[in-house]
């Protein structure tokens, strides 16, 4: 489902990801794990067309590397952001209908809404108010849900468990979950290595722009890779 080949991102003179190939196949979870600084969240830009790269991103063989932003979601591309960046001043519902603004099957929309207002019962409550006034937790699942508003092909889900209690980090990755077992394919950049890998088929290390290891959760097990580069 994604490609990406020999990706390059720099900063000036600074060059936050070195070279990187990465794959996604249809229908699986791949976890980017690594430090701050270690070049996800850059990754995650040059994926979106929000952040300048070099090399080629490729969505379901297609390379997307020249479109702009709107034209890659357009093709199935979706992304929950880090720290969540929900529209603050418009309501749970206002938010739903910008997730689903590049669609025209009104029914679809609809029906997709009570699909995930039934997955976060919680947002179901809170569908009139601001999503400003909700708790940090209630607004990650509103970026999830109005990512998934536009049918995506493939979520990119970044630092989803960022400044949230234990316990709501467990229930959001149990979302997660049930995302990857309905079938959505996703690319999830976690620093909560734990988490990530609790549905994780493939995982990535990355430090300083560069891969430090490819390999299934198992794989991992017995090597010091995530106390050196994780943390955990």
């Amino acid at each position: 489902m994604l490609s990406l080949e020999k990706l390059q991102v720099s900063y000036g003179a600074v060059q936050a990801v070195r070279s990187l190939d990465l794959t996604v196949g249809e229908g699986e979870l791949v976890a980017l794990l690594g430090p701050n600084g270690a070049g996800k969240s850059s990754t995650i830009g040059a994926i979106t067309g929000l952040v300048p790269s070099k090399g080629r991103v490729l969505l379901g063989g297609t390379d997307i590397s020249m479109l702009p932003a709107e034209s890659r979601i357009a093709k199935g591309l979706a992304i929950s952001p880090e720290g969540r960046r929900v529209f603050a001043n418009l309501t749970v519902g206002e938010n739903f209908r910008m997730g689903a603004a590049l669609r025209r099957d009104r029914a679809g929309v609809r029906d997709d809404t009570e699909r995930f207002l039934d997955m976060f019962p919680v947002l179901r409550e809170r569908f009139a108010q601001p999503a400003g006034t909700l708790s940090g937790g209630e607004q990650q699942m509103l970026a999830i849900a109005r990512a998934l508003m536009s049918r995506p092909r493939l979520l990119l889900l970044d630092e989803p468990s960022l400044g949230l209690a234990p316990l709501i980090v467990t229930k959001i990755f149990d979302f997660i979950g049930e995302l990857k077992a309905s079938g959505l394919t996703l690319l999830v950049v976690e620093q909560n290595a734990a988490q990530a890998m609790r549905f994780a088929d493939r995982v990535y290390i990355l430090s300083t722009g560069e891969v430090r290891f490819v390999g299934t959760p198992a794989d991992l097990e017995g090597t010091d890779l995530m106390s050196v580069y994780v943390g955990g």
